[in-house]
């Protein structure tokens, strides 16, 4: 059955199943396995306007049900994103989201400002707000709303579409999707990681070279359903890009059901780097059996009764 595409503010998606920032590399590496062109849009790993090398080795951990990453946000920066990757990106006939950060305000609009000569290249700019104020009192940016909204205002220069990417690790996610989304956000990515650690038992060492990573896969999903379900009980009006442990059609589903219109899938491409579309395809097979002809339909039902109240 088709649907109609999916409009996450001014962006058309054809399918509510996009990568992750952060898992497919820049992208096109994943033409090779499936049709970038047939989920609705590949999100880049986020990059600075600046070279960064990332964090100290070791930077990923597996955990019982997902896995700790601290790989550190490392890039080679826009400039080389734009001369490298984003030609291959567009020769796989993909939607493509990039995904910004830095250390500053400044460094947000620096970087966003670069991408404003290939906006016709660009479908929206996803802004990775889980990074730390290196210029003020090193908070996450995500974790203080007024930060938040001043990082995005900064970024509107892009003259696209910003999504904000928002961290799990506060008590104000709701202040901060809302002062974002007053700022200029055309739309919310809930959740990033959430905040974790292991150790060694044999040396009694942290694991990972930083330290903490951030936890993702199957154990953050319910902690994700959870945020979407929140914001979208108090902001019922703003556009939300679901991710975290999406691993099948079904789980798609039920952050489609919380509040998302559209489900990003990341941690999964490690054991599949056909996750995306084989994820699609189930979703599209449990829309068929409940008679789903519209995913707005979908969007939010378990606030509205649920699935039930469509044949009512």
């Amino acid at each position: 059955m088709q649907r109609k595409a999916i409009s996450i503010g001014s962006v058309e998606l054809a399918e509510p199943i996009l990568t992750a920032s952060g898992t497919a590399g820049y992208g096109a590496e994943f033409d090779s396995y499936f049709p970038l062109k047939e989920i609705g849009a590949v999100v880049t790993k986020s990059i600075a306007h600046f070279d960064w090398p990332g964090n100290p080795a070791p930077r990923l951990h597996p955990t019982t049900s997902g896995m700790l990453n601290a790989v550190g946000l490392q890039g080679s920066g826009v400039a080389s994103f734009i001369e490298r990757d984003l030609p291959m990106l567009q020769k796989s006939g993909a939607k493509i989201v990039v995904s910004i950060w830095g250390h500053s305000i400044d460094d947000y609009s620096q970087a966003a400002k670069m991408l404003a000569c290939v906006r016709d290249q660009v479908a929206a700019v996803e802004v990775n707000l889980s990074c730390p104020n290196l210029s003020g009192n090193h908070s996450m940016f995500s974790h203080d709303a007024e930060l938040s909204a001043q990082v995005i205002e900064s970024c509107l220069i892009a003259d696209l579409p910003l999504w904000a990417k928002l961290s799990p690790n506060t008590s104000l996610l709701v202040d901060v999707a809302r002062a974002v989304h007053s700022a200029g956000a055309q739309a919310v990515t809930l959740v990033n990681t959430a905040i974790g650690m292991a150790i060694d038992t044999d040396s009694g060492l942290p694991v990972l070279g930083n330290v903490r990573g951030g936890l993702s896969g199957p154990a953050l999903h319910p902690i994700a359903v959870r945020c979407i379900y929140e914001v979208r009980a108090a902001l019922p009006q703003i556009k939300i890009l679901g991710a975290g442990g999406v691993v099948s059609g079904q789980t798609a589903a039920e952050m489609m059901l919380a509040g998302a219109d559209a489900v990003q899938v990341g941690t999964a491409t490690f054991a599949d780097p056909r996750a995306p579309i084989k994820i699609l395809r189930q979703l599209q097979k449990w829309a068929n059996a409940h008679s789903i002809s519209d995913w707005s339909q979908v969007t939010s039902a378990s606030h509205r009764g649920g699935l039930k109240t469509l044949n009512d």
